[in-house]
């Protein structure tokens, strides 16, 4: 490998160690500049990220539904085994969820930096017309890219909850593991499957947005 290419390497993984400074962001941005990887090119690939993150969350929120439906119509046999399963499932929702918000903070903080570039260097051009096509594809992205935004927000927005009443559902369980304790939490499972199936539906939105903004982001 050229050494220019080492280092722009060593830069960009130095960089991801900072990332939470701003000017850190920049100098990773640059980085990637220079092997002709703009920001727009790393906007996609963590709307993209996020997309294949929503979708994991999605598949391990539904598996914790399907192993406390199990649980709450359990039969006789080992009620142990069963729990420790919903939890294994519970905290691999948590770590799904973890990823998304994770993912949408990536995305929101390269689009701020993409929008901010556009922006300056609106006041560059010299041919008015040029200006004029580009300021507007730049306001029909940002429209774009705050719908997306806030579809990815609002089912983010749904996950905790969903979190907190299984967290509930898995503590109650640890310490009454028996035919009353599954009795009881039996009446809060309509309402957990409701709101599972709620975030389930806004993921699916939110996912649909993001291949519109890609195929957007692709023409443009």
């Amino acid at each position: 490998m050229p050494l220019k290419y080492l280092k722009i390497y060593a830069l960009i993984a130095a960089c991801t160690l900072l990332s939470g400074c701003k000017s850190a962001q920049n100098a990773y941005y640059s980085a990637w500049e220079q092997v002709g990887v703009h920001k727009r090119d790393i906007l996609v690939d963590r709307v993209e990220d996020t997309q294949q993150s929503q979708q994991t969350s999605q598949q391990e929120f539904q598996n914790a539904l399907e192993r406390l439906s199990v649980l709450i119509d359990f039969d006789g046999g080992e009620l142990q085994s069963v729990y420790e399963q919903l939890n294994s499932d519970f905290e691999a929702s948590e770590k799904a969820a973890q990823s998304v918000t994770d993912n949408i903070d990536k995305v929101e903080s390269v689009a701020d930096a993409l929008f901010e570039e556009w922006e300056t260097e609106l006041e560059q051009f010299s041919n008015p017309k040029l200006k004029r096509s580009s300021e507007q594809k730049l306001r029909q992205t940002q429209r774009q890219y705050d719908k997306l935004l806030r579809s990815m927000r609002k089912s983010e927005s749904k996950m905790q909850p969903v979190l907190d009443s299984m967290k509930d559902n898995v503590l109650y369980l640890k310490h009454n593991l028996n035919a009353q304790a599954i009795a009881a939490i039996r009446g809060e499972f309509t309402n957990l499957k409701r709101d599972i199936q709620g975030l389930i539906t806004d993921m699916n939105r939110s996912i649909a947005d993001s291949t519109a903004f890609i195929e957007q982001m692709n023409k443009t």
